[in-house]
């Protein structure tokens, strides 16, 4: 039985029409919120000419000459009549069954906040028999659009079936072997739009109302949907190695023949970025060279904007930055000359567009085992940071200059759950792949569960330093015990665990980590506070010995 939407206007669409005509295949969609039947109408009433929707032009010279096109259909209605005409060939439709996922599932149920990374389960979302619609050249669906106002995120459970449904069509329809594709398209009837986690800007062809043909990447596309339906289970189990021959592009192929597959590397690169102030600087040289020192094989960048200094990129470079010059990104939701004004900036990351992949990392994170392997997921892949949301402070990322541009429109119209760059990011990407926590540790330790989440310090790859940093304080130990309301981000084995990393810099970047006069101010009068309140952890009762109180920079 065919699945209907919920979303759809309760008054009924009484007529779809599909049409292609002359040379040019063309879907004609008409509807009429009429009582009378659909094929009186369209012979006493025929749509003029200027009216059809021509947004299928592109398809033109591909489809053209085809002796059989055969078309599926997606949440349309087998009671809906739908003609097709196209001169010498033969045009056939099939509407695709499957079972709409239960109204009961809610979005938290695919996107939870904790989930047992070693025994991972999903709600189910069901999908259609795939192998009844192998042989497919366009699938069209009408997407459920009522009530969508683009001013939140897309999280709608039927909305995603619908998405998972046409892109595992595709794949089963387009994919003969891992060289051998054919084409196959989406067109997607609907105000909304389908789901650009999964269906890229760069695979649109056409635009034209509410019509939007696209025309898959398949390689890409194919590793999408391997990924689970949410970040209820990790993303990790289904990436494979990263070196199976159906993840390069069939361009390559002559390529790939010469390079025996195994030695095929994409361009992919660890990007952070600085703006505003130089706060961060000594922050992205700890986090260089603790990416070196794990081997990485990947290039580093950084982007940053005119408040980071010659002197400082001369450190910058020096500790393996190949550095960028950016003009920021201001935020929407922030005061004029706030801390956050130009938090947006880090957006420009999906301008490093010669690069197929991009793993973007705070600059306030260190990394202690390689984490190379994140090459291998698609975009969006995170760790979790809070119901289901994803943590953005380590994230992969594809560069795209159309995906750039589309988000700079979206940064006027998108909210942000909390005013947040990371919070209005998961507003634009709510479809995200979960990454175990180990690869975002987050610093914050609050009650029972982070007490003994701090046992685990040594086994995880990745630190994301939360609260006062490691730097702007002593190295005795971590500040955050001084300052009140700061307690649950204090971790003097943490604090530890970033100034090893330090020890470890030539002495010429050490210097870039220096204290200067108004934090030094500002740490003894948090020490005086903590000890006027006599704090019980007593750290304010350490005496300080950290040499760098005594060579103060401006």
């Amino acid at each position: 039985m065919a699945s209907k939407s919920f979303h759809c206007n309760q008054k009924s669409f009484s007529t779809l029409s599909i049409t292609l005509l002359s040379l040019s295949l063309i879907i004609f969609v008409v509807f009429s919120r009429s009582n009378y039947n659909i094929i009186d109408a369209f012979k006493h009433n025929p749509p003029p000419s200027n009216q059809r929707f021509r947004n299928l032009d592109l398809l033109q010279e591909e489809i053209n000459g085809k002796k059989e096109i055969k078309i599926g259909l997606v949440n349309i209605n087998s009671n809906e009549e739908i003609q097709y005409q196209l001169p010498g060939s033969v045009v056939s439709t099939v509407h695709v069954r499957f079972d709409r996922v239960s109204k009961k599932r809610k979005w938290e149920d695919f996107f939870p906040f904790r989930i047992d990374e070693n025994q991972q389960n999903c709600p189910e979302i069901p999908m259609p028999a795939l192998e009844k619609y192998q042989d497919l050249d366009v699938v069209v669906a009408k997407l459920p659009c009522k009530g969508w106002s683009g001013k939140s995120g897309m999280r709608d459970v039927f909305m995603l079936q619908l998405n998972l449904v046409v892109a595992n069509i595709l794949v089963e329809s387009g994919w003969v072997t891992p060289e051998v594709k054919r084409a196959v398209y989406a067109v997607f009837v609907g105000s909304c739009g389908p789901m650009q986690e999964i269906f890229r800007c760069e695979d649109l062809l056409r635009k034209v109302e509410d019509h939007r043909v696209y025309k898959p990447e398949l390689r890409r596309l194919k590793q999408t949907m391997l990924m689970p339906p949410g970040s209820c289970q990790l993303a990790q189990p289904y990436g494979e190695t990263g070196k199976e021959a159906w993840r390069y592009h069939s361009a390559d192929h002559e390529r790939l023949k010469m390079l025996k597959y195994s030695t095929f590397q994409q361009k992919e690169a660890y990007a952070t970025v600085l703006h505003t102030s130089e706060d961060y600087v000594c922050g992205a040289v700890a986090l260089a060279q603790s990416i070196i020192r794990t081997n990485s094989t990947r290039d580093l960048i950084l982007l940053h904007d005119e408040n980071i200094t010659p002197e400082s990129l001369v450190g910058l470079k020096a500790a393996g930055w190949d550095t960028r010059l950016i003009n920021g990104i201001r935020s929407p939701f922030a005061d004029k000359d706030s801390f956050n004004e130009w938090n947006f900036s880090p957006l420009r990351i999906w301008m490093l567009t010669w690069y197929d992949k991009v793993v973007f990392i705070d600059a306030d994170v260190l990394v202690f085992n390689n984490i190379d392997w994140l090459f291998v997921f698609p975009q969006l892949s995170a760790a979790p940071n809070d119901k289901t949301l994803f943590n953005s402070g380590v994230m992969v990322i594809e560069p795209s200059l159309c995906m750039f541009e589309d988000l700079m429109v979206k940064v006027l119209e998108m909210d942000s759950y909390n005013g947040s760059y990371q919070g209005w990011l998961n507003e634009v990407f709510t479809w995200w792949h979960r990454l175990p926590s180990q690869v975002n540790f987050l610093k914050d330790f609050e009650g029972e569960e982070g007490q003994r989440q701090e046992k685990i310090l040594d086994e995880i790859s990745v630190l994301h330093f939360l609260g006062l940093k490691p730097w702007m304080c002593y190295r005795d130990y971590d500040c955050n015990w001084d300052k009140e309301g700061m307690q649950r981000f204090a971790s003097d084995k943490a604090h530890e665990k970033w100034w090893q990393v330090y020890d470890e810099l030539p002495e010429t970047l050490q210097p870039y980590c220096g204290l200067t006069e108004p934090t030094n101010w500002r740490l003894k009068k948090w020490r005086w506070i903590a000890r006027s309140l006599k704090q019980p952890d007593e750290h304010w009762k350490i005496g300080v010995t950290d040499p760098r109180q005594y060579n103060l920079g401006a």
